[in-house]
């Protein structure tokens, strides 16, 4: 699973990566990605699962499900950040590929916003 220094806690560091973040949405997750001020701690990865999701069951395992994912992914993650996975309702009878695919597509549009422009060269 997921390595317990890469877990959120905390609700300010949720809070923080929500509402100052950036966010990417897909049809089964939505993600947030902030900074922290302090960029030379580790990433921190926390799990947002509603009851809209289903019954606790449901949703620890879409939990579990995003958890394992995100320990794959975590080494792609800048020093400093903050990422929070909310799960949608169509998370819970949702094939792991699907997830896994929808999850890449969201770090991948959050990590590419968070590069600087480049400008462009030819004068257009």
């Amino acid at each position: 699973m997921l390595p317990s220094g890469s877990r959120m806690r905390r609700g300010e560091e949720f809070a923080g990566a929500v509402r100052k973040g950036s966010r990417a949405g897909r049809p089964t997750l939505v993600a947030h990605f902030g900074m922290r001020e302090k960029n030379d701690e580790p990433p921190l990865v926390g799990f947002v699962v509603s009851r809209a999701v289903g019954g606790a069951v449901v949703r620890n395992r879409v939990k579990r499900r995003l958890r394992h994912l995100m320990r794959d992914r975590l080494d792609r993650l800048p020093r400093g950040s903050l990422l929070v996975v909310r799960a949608n309702p169509p998370a819970a009878s949702a094939r792991s590929e699907r997830l896994a695919a929808e999850l890449d597509v969201a770090l991948d549009r959050l990590l590419r916003r968070r590069e600087p422009s480049k400008a462009r060269t030819d004068g257009r």
